[in-house]
């Protein structure tokens, strides 16, 4: 079964976040799920939310926009720019809502191989205050479940 942790700790700035979850698929496998348009749109987002468009522009200085609709139907986009692509084991891009309104967060996704798993561990940094930072602890948790959800189900393929 998948286990996962949040680890805010002292050592973890309060402006940055850290959930892990692992998986029982290859890292290749999930890196796939995380940045296949297609894939992505099957599980993204935390119970209730619906990801109903993926664009995603693979390679350093890509885009990727992410359409999420909420429960109330409003659509939320999340967008940002690929900083570091090292397939299958880590990703690193920014991270804002679309209107952009400040300086983007970023966030760190790393594909850990452990035997026939992988440990997910998810690193959002920059965020600007309490409330934002446990609404992506909620989402981010979200997201892990239905990644989980999504390969265990053979949805997600081999």
């Amino acid at each position: 079964m998948a286990a996962d942790a949040t680890r805010p700790g002292a050592a973890t700035p309060m402006g940055t976040l850290v959930v892990r979850r692992t998986i029982r698929a290859p890292a290749a496998r999930l890196f796939a799920a995380w940045t296949q348009p297609a894939q992505l749109k099957q599980w993204w987002g935390p119970e209730s939310v619906v990801c109903v468009d993926a664009q995603i522009d693979l390679r350093v200085g890509g885009r990727y926009r992410i359409a999420n609709r909420l429960p109330d139907g409003n659509i939320l986009w999340i967008a940002g720019v690929f900083e570091v692509i090292e397939t299958p084991h880590r990703l690193v891009y920014t991270w804002a809502l679309e209107p952009i309104a400040g300086p983007p967060e970023r966030v760190t996704v790393q594909f850990k191989a452990q035997g026939q798993s992988t440990e997910v561990i998810v690193t959002h940094e920059g965020i600007p205050s309490v409330p934002i930072r446990e609404r992506h602890e909620l989402g981010w948790q979200g997201c892990l479940d239905g990644l989980a959800k999504f390969l265990q189900s053979g949805a997600g393929g081999a």
